[in-house]
């Protein structure tokens, strides 16, 4: 298969069809989800990143949030 052929094949791939507010609203519920779990817990260091938030727990953990920010800047 020649690269021609794989432009081709991703261009017919049903990933084109994807909803992108949907994704936005699935990755928010699963942010969420994982925001739950923290309660109680203490944050050390927070980023903010080109395409994610890291999230830095005392007890070493990390967390990494992405896509569902949607924030756009002038």
């Amino acid at each position: 298969m020649d690269d021609q052929e794989t432009v081709t094949d991703l261009q017919d791939s049903s990933l084109l069809d994807i909803d992108p507010d949907a994704l936005r609203e699935a990755e928010k519920v699963f942010a969420q989800g994982i925001l739950d779990t923290m309660s109680g817990k203490e944050v050390a260091k927070a980023t903010y990143e080109d395409t994610r938030v890291v999230v830095i727990m005392a007890d070493g953990s990390e967390y990494y949030f992405y896509g569902f920010m949607g924030e756009s800047r002038a």
